[in-house]
Formats: C-alpha cells, structure tokens, sequence
C-alpha cells in the first residue's frame, strides 16, 4: 500500500493560497478519479446521475480532494419547502440546481482540518461557470447529503450551507427511481446567488435567467385518486390481441391515452410514449402499469404497443366508455357551450377527422372519420346523427353551408346554428344581404363575407 500523502510543515494559510481546483475532463484523468473515489469514498462507486462535473483539488501537484456534482434529486420535501416553488417551476427549473454526489479528503483531516471546507468553498465559487460552459446553464442552488452515522456536515457548516433536516431513508437507483435504505441522511442546501430561493419560486424568471427556464413539462392532468376510477371504466373495452407476450393491460394503454391528450400532450405514438415515461411511480401503479419480475419497477408501454392497441378500439366506442367517467367527475356538459364542429388533417397520417368540441369547456362531444375519395361534408352529418345537439348552438365553417346540413340540424336535432356565407355563394348571400338586419355581417361590411 502506498504511503498517506501528507502536507508540508507550512503555516496553513499559505498552504491554504496555494491550492488549486482543476475540473476532471481527461479520460485519463477521469478514470484515475473514478479509481480514488471508489477506493477512498465510503459508497465504494463513482456513480453520477444526469448532467456532472468532477474535480480535483491540488496542492503542488498532488491530489487533495475529489469533489463530483451531479443533477439534483427529483423530488425533496425540505427543499421544496426552502425553495418555495411549485411542482410546475421545480419541473421546469430543477436543472438549475446541482447535487454534490461525491466528497473525498485523501490525506488524514486530522492533519489540516480546514482542507475539506476550503475544497468545497473553492469549487463553489467556480460551479455555475463550470456548468454554463459545460451544459449551456448555470446553477442557482446546490445540496448534498451527509450520513449522520458517520459525518457530522462540519466542512458545509463553515462553508455557510444549511441544514435542512433528513431524508425520508431512500436512495437513487436511477433518474427517477429510488428505493429505501432506512438511513436517513442530513440534508445541506446553499444558494450560490443572492436570494437564490426567490429567484426559483418567481412567477416569471427575470433576464438574464429567463432564457434558462425550460418549457414547462406536460404533466398528468389528473389526479392521482381518480386514475383507478378512470381504469375501471376503460376495463369494458374488448380486448382483441392474444395473451401470449402481453405485457400491458388495453386499459392500462388506454387510460394513459387518455391521460395525455385531457393533459394536452400532442403528438402520436412516440410522443405517448414519452408522456408514459413522465408518469411518477404511483401514476403508474394506480394505472396498473406492467411490474418488471427482475426489477419490480413500474414499466410503461412502447411506442409499438400504443400502436397496437389505437387499432382495436373505436373512436365510437372510446367515447362510450369516456363520456360518463367525465360526467361523473366533471358534471354533464353545460347546454350554453357552443358546439364547434371544424376538420383537420393529422400530421404524417393523412387522417382527416371531423370534431365537435364544446366551448369553452374544450370537451369533445364526438369526432367522425372522413371516408376515403368524400369530404367532410358527409362524415359531419353522420357526427350531427350521433351526438346530442338538443337546445345547443352549432359553429360550423362556410364549407358546410348547406341546406340538407343546417336543416339536419334544425328540424332533426333540435339546435340552433352560426354558419358563414362567402362570395363564392351568390345566391345565398344576396338573399342573407336582403334579408338580414343592417349591421350583421354581411350587411356588416365584412371583405369577402
């Protein structure tokens, strides 16, 4: 074994001037820190989670300190409670903090007890620079954790960091994942800029800081106590592929659907699927999602499986089973919402759909699919056919200014409508100019209309 490196007999705060904080880049480099790490730390890995940066402290050439920061924990009652932000701002603003993951005093602190508070008072003040350059963003705020078993936290102590308090006994196994250790840990936090907490927790970040707040993340826009009640009804839809190789439960698919796009998540199958990675852990339990038997972690569908199953069900038949879970939770839809029936054309799909949607509750009150070589004209009065329009008020656009659609609406279904006339109607619109009341468009002067 090799000798402990020990200091020279100097006056420590010469010693103090002449340390030196390199940042960790060179493979080499990388691997000899690793190694130190492993061999020195009491956690035996060198383990960094997400964005990091090593760092080395030296002092005439030799390795004194080893420092590793990584991404901040996901979630930390304390420190939300010390920050003050909401769950949407720690979403959108946790890259601003940084975890220091790893600590290690090489030569025996006994000999020079400032060396460990020092270290991490000088990689402090480089951080956020470091982090900018590294990672397009600087940092705000830092924390750490300390066994109490084994460390009392005096180096963050004189660094002026805060003790928060202690971990509830988890640890992380992955990004989002952590499981229980049943060693609560101190929790330390220090904000690197002036009044960092307030920063965090503005509603509106103020310049230069802004352009670091990411788009805030599409979350699951329902709670976590009504997603078994939202299983259970989609349980009613027939199930059609084998069993042998199924993983997920066709409402376990659908009830995630469903979630995304009440969460306003766009997009088709890949995008399902990062919204399913999204899902906390007991999202996914109350969804029923798969149980790995090697991991026992929750695992969400692929994009090939939300593939499969948008195939076996019906529009129709989705709406069924939607319909009264939404009235249950939200009450049934107001009769003086406007109905507004428009088409659209997914992208990459070439999948023309006709909607009616209800505003401004924003609830959708049925959709057609337009049939190949028609329009919309026919898939919209097979909608107006199946949805209740009794009392309601009906917006359509000027392609559906037709005599056999309003009167289908009128005398069939019992509404009222708003349609609009064009110039490309002459006939239509000289009677609506000769008729109308001065002041309603046409007769308003609308260009065109």
């Amino acid at each position: 074994m090799s000798k402990p490196f020990l200091l020279p007999k100097r006056e420590e705060p010469s010693v103090l001037e002449a340390l030196v904080v390199d940042c960790v880049e060179d493979p080499e480099d990388v691997q000899r820190w690793n190694r130190c790490v492993c061999e020195h730390h009491y956690l035996e890995n060198a383990n960094l989670v997400g964005e990091q940066l090593r760092y080395v402290v030296i002092f005439q050439g030799e390795w004194l300190a080893l420092l590793g920061w990584s991404a901040a924990c996901y979630h930390l009652k304390d420190r939300e409670e010390w920050l003050g932000w909401s769950d949407l701002q720690r979403r959108s603003r946790l890259h601003l903090l940084a975890q220091n993951s790893r600590f290690v005093v090489l030569p025996d602190r006994g000999d020079w007890p400032n060396l460990a508070s020092r270290s991490l008072a000088l990689v402090s003040q480089r951080l956020s620079q470091d982090w900018q350059q590294a990672y397009g963003h600087p940092i705000v705020a830092v924390e750490s954790f300390v066994d109490s078993q084994i460390f009392r936290g005096t180096a963050y102590k004189a660094s002026n960091w805060t003790l928060l308090g202690k971990t509830d006994g988890f640890k992380r196994v992955a990004e989002d994942f952590y499981v229980r250790h049943d060693r609560p840990k101190q929790l330390w936090v220090k904000s690197l800029v002036a009044d960092g907490p307030a920063l965090l927790s503005s509603g509106v970040l103020p310049e230069p800081w802004r352009a670091y707040d990411k788009e805030p993340p599409v979350q699951c826009g329902i709670s976590c106590e009504h997603l078994p009640s939202l299983f259970d009804r989609l349980t009613d839809l027939m199930d059609s592929r084998k069993r042998q190789g199924k993983r997920h439960r066709l409402a376990t698919l659908y009830a995630i659907i469903v979630c995304a796009k009440l969460s306003g998540k766009p997009g088709g199958y890949r995008a399902l699927h990062i919204y399913a990675e999204s899902l906390t852990k007991p999202q996914r339990r109350a969804l029923r999602c798969w149980i790995n038997p090697e991991t026992g972690d929750y695992e969400v569908p692929s994009e090939t499986s939300f593939f499969r199953a948008l195939k076996i069900v019906t529009a129709s038949q989705l709406q069924a089973v939607l319909d009264p879970w939404l009235d249950e939770k939200l009450g049934p839809a107001s009769r003086d919402e406007l109905v507004a029936i428009d088409g659209k054309t997914l992208n990459h799909s070439g999948v023309h759909l006709v909607s009616a949607i209800l505003v401004p509750s924003l609830r959708c009150a049925g959709v057609e699919a337009v049939a190949d070589k028609t329009n919309e004209i026919p898939a919209l009065r097979q909608l107006v056919d199946r949805i209740d329009l009794d009392g309601r008020l009906v917006g359509m656009d000027a392609l559906h200014t037709q005599d056999e659609t309003v009167q289908k609406i009128l005398y069939a279904k019992g509404a009222d409508y708003i349609v609009t006339i064009k110039d490309n109607q002459p006939t239509l619109s000289t009677t609506a100019q000769t008729l109308l009341p001065e002041g309603v468009p046409p007769s308003g002067g609308h260009v065109g209309r």
